[in-house]
Parts: C-alpha cells; sequence; structure tokens
C-alpha cells in the first residue's frame, strides 16, 4: 500500500504522472518566471494594467495568499488616490458652477438696476402728484400735473402715476388717450337720472356712478381740489361748461345745469372713484337732449389768438398725432401787458380738448412752472381732425374761459 501523504491522504509527487504546473494554477494569473530567475532575485515582468505596476504575479500554489496581499493593498490605495482625485475635481466643477451662478445673479441684479433707471428718467418729465397746497417764490406750485394728456391713474396718496406706452414730452407716442365716448367703463356705469331738458331754462342734473355689483359709488378721490369735473358740451362744439356739482350721502351727484338752446348735449363726467380701496381714474359721457328746432352752429375759423373778456388770448405750438408738442399759452390784458395768472383747481390752467364728431375728451394740466409768464403744456391728439380747444384760466380772483378751433 502506498505511504499517506503528509497533508493527509493525498499520494506524494513521486506516485503520481508527471504534470505541468503551469496548467493548474489560476488561469487569470500570468505565468511565473523561471525558478532560477526567481532565485537570482530578478524582477518579475510588469502586472496587469489591473495591478500596482511595482507588484509581482502572485507565485504559484500557498505562496498565492500570503503573496497577493501586498499588491492588493495597493490596488486598495490607488483606488483611494483616484477616488480623492474625483473628489477634488466634483468640489472644482462645484465651485466653478457657484461663481457662474454668482456671476449670473450678479449681471442680472445690474441690468434690473439699469432698467428701473432708465425707466425713471423716462417717465421723470411725465410724473405727477397731489394738487399743490400753494405757490413757490419763483411762481411753481409743488406737486403740479407735469402731463396728464397721457393715460394715467391718480393714486390713494394723491401721486399720478403714468399707465401708458406713449413717452415723455419729447417722445413718440400712439395718440393722446381719450375719455368720455362710452357711459360705461372699468366696471363703472354713468346712470342719469333724466336726460331731456328745456331751452334756457336752469333745470336739475342728477346722476350716479354704479359700480359692478350695482351699488352706487359713494367714495371719490380729490383731484385737482374736485371729488369730480363734468363737462357738458353740444354736439357742435358749442355751449362749453366746466362745472363742479355735489355728492350727496347716497352717491347721488347734482347741479342746476341751463343749457341755451335746442340740440343734443354730451355731458362727460372726470373723476376717480374709490374701488375697494384702490382708485380708478375714470371719463364716463351720456347724451343730453333739448327739445326744438336745432341749427347747428358754424365752427369759427382755425387761429392760434382769440378775444376772451376783454383779455388777448393765444397758443404757440403744433399739436402732433405721432409725439407729444409743447403748447405755450399767454394771457395779456387790456393794457397788453401779460395778465397775473393765479392758481385755479391746483394749477395756473386747465385746457380740455375736444375732437369733432364724437367729442373725444383730452383733459390736459400744465407744467409747474409758469414759462417767461405763460402756460406751457404737453399735448398729443388721438387722431387727425379738426378740435376746438377750451382754456381755463383765472385773473383777480375770476374764472374766464378762452376757446380756439385747430386743425391737426
Amino acid at each position: 500500500m502506498p505511504d499517506a501523504s503528509p497533508a493527509g491522504g493525498h499520494p506524494t509527487a513521486a506516485d503520481q504522472p508527471t504534470t505541468d504546473l503551469s496548467r493548474v494554477r489560476d488561469q487569470s494569473a500570468p505565468p511565473s518566471p523561471p525558478a532560477s530567475d526567481r532565485q537570482a532575485g530578478a524582477e518579475s515582468p510588469p502586472a496587469p494594467e489591473r495591478q500596482n505596476a511595482t507588484a509581482g504575479p502572485p507565485p504559484s500554489g500557498r505562496e498565492t495568499g500570503t503573496a497577493s496581499r501586498p499588491a492588493i493593498g495597493r490596488q486598495t490605495a490607488g483606488a483611494a488616490s483616484r477616488a480623492e482625485a474625483g473628489t477634488s475635481e466634483t468640489t472644482a466643477a462645484g465651485d466653478q458652477a457657484g461663481f457662474r451662478l454668482a456671476a449670473f445673479g450678479a449681471l442680472l441684479v445690474v441690468v434690473l438696476f439699469a432698467g428701473y433707471g432708465l425707466g425713471r428718467l423716462n417717465n421723470g418729465a411725465t410724473s405727477a402728484s397731489a394738487p399743490p397746497a400753494g405757490t413757490a417764490a419763483d411762481g411753481s406750485m409743488a406737486g403740479m400735473v407735469m402731463d396728464e394728456n397721457q393715460p394715467h391713474t391718480h393714486n390713494a396718496d394723491g401721486t399720478t402715476s403714468q399707465t401708458a406706452t406713449g413717452q415723455g414730452p419729447t417722445g413718440t407716442s400712439a395718440g393722446a388717450a381719450v375719455g368720455g365716448l362710452s357711459l360705461s367703463s372699468g366696471g363703472l356705469t354713468l346712470v342719469p337720472s333724466r336726460t331731456t331738458f328745456l331751452a334756457g331754462r336752469p333745470q336739475r342734473l342728477a346722476f350716479r356712478i354704479i359700480g359692478a355689483g350695482g351699488a352706487p359709488v359713494t367714495t371719490y378721490q380729490v383731484v385737482h381740489d374736485k371729488l369730480l369735473h363734468l363737462i357738458v358740451i353740444r354736439r357742435d362744439l358749442s355751449g362749453f361748461q366746466h362745472l363742479h356739482p355735489a355728492m350727496a350721502a347716497d352717491g347721488t351727484w347734482s347741479i342746476d345745469l341751463t343749457l341755451a338752446g335746442p340740440g343734443i348735449y354730451r355731458m362727460i363726467a372726470d373723476f376717480t372713484a374709490l374701488v375697494g380701496g384702490a382708485p380708478v381714474a375714470t371719463t364716463l359721457g351720456s347724451d343730453l337732449t333739448v327739445a326744438g328746432d336745432y341749427a347747428p352752429a358754424r365752427l369759427p375759423a382755425p387761429t392760434h389768438a382769440v378775444a376772451t373778456d376783454g383779455f388777448a388770448v393765444g397758443y404757440e405750438g403744433a399739436p402732433s398725432v405721432r409725439s407729444t408738442q409743447p403748447i405755450l399759452i399767454s394771457v395779456a390784458g387790456a393794457d397788453r401787458q401779460p395778465a397775473v395768472l393765479e392758481p385755479y383747481l391746483g394749477a395756473y390752467g386747465h385746457l380740455v380738448v375736444l375732437r369733432q364728431g364724437d367729442l373725444a375728451y383730452v383733459h390736459v394740466h400744465p407744467e409747474a412752472t409758469l414759462v417767461d409768464g405763460k402756460v406751457k403744456f404737453w399735448l398729443s391728439v388721438p387722431s387727425e381732425g379738426v378740435y376746438r380747444m377750451f382754456f381755463d384760466f383765472q385773473v383777480a380772483g375770476k374764472v374766464h374761459t378762452a376757446a380756439w378751433t385747430m386743425t391737426v
């Protein structure tokens, strides 16, 4: 019987046929160099790419376990180095992304502030504030309207905000905002209690402004010293009246009105209602009828100078549809010297412009200071056509109205 092997039951190497040890090695391991090379201490050939470059191939048999451990440690160290490098690269990339985000935010802030500044420059010439309480030493009245020709809203604090796309005094405009063409706008409706009158007799005109819910509006904002401005004019642009009715507690406005002759008249209510605490600037209109034989009055020829109550009143400038243009109005007394104009309804004058045909309404207020004793307005008209301009001014405590015909 053969002897037992030292390993416990396996035949000895002498009893087994000769076998090439390279065939029983781990198939994934590279072949070992000759024994003579190992004994001589020669360096092993380079290991595969997945192993550390300084590690030799693992020896066969039981030596494999002990010889491969340093290589595994070195592989682990290499992987750790690569992970650390990757983490560094990720951190660097994150820092770069954060820097780019911060730079973009800073650029956005700069652009927003630049836009805000440009907007203030564009709108500065047309901003308006509360009606003035007094007159400065230089003749200016602080807080006066600069340009109400452009669409605007009157705020609860007394300031006025421009809301149109039209530009400032020298900028382009798509035409002036007009009002008075409808009895309903913005959820508000003009409801007169009567619309027929007798010629030449004072009669009571009463009306209410109804909100979207059907209830009358009872809260309004003071604009140019009054809660509501009422314009009445006949369809042929004659019989102009600028009135200020009183309001009762129930929201009913009323005033005694005398219409001189037969015809169809237009009442135009210009006001700022407080709806839910928010100001709503609106101009509403309705027709009034006086029965009788109506003969339209001929419109006076266009001119730049008229005589009114002993005053010579004239204007300089050329209103345009394409842009807002300056209009200078002068008032001279019988001695041909400039009249001393007094504040009237918070301004040195009021200018109402009405278009022939539909009575489209434009209400314009002047700049805060007189220019060489003249009242300066900024005006654009909604379209080409024939217009009638009405200028209210006050001298020695009395209000006067001058009127011109203008063709654009």
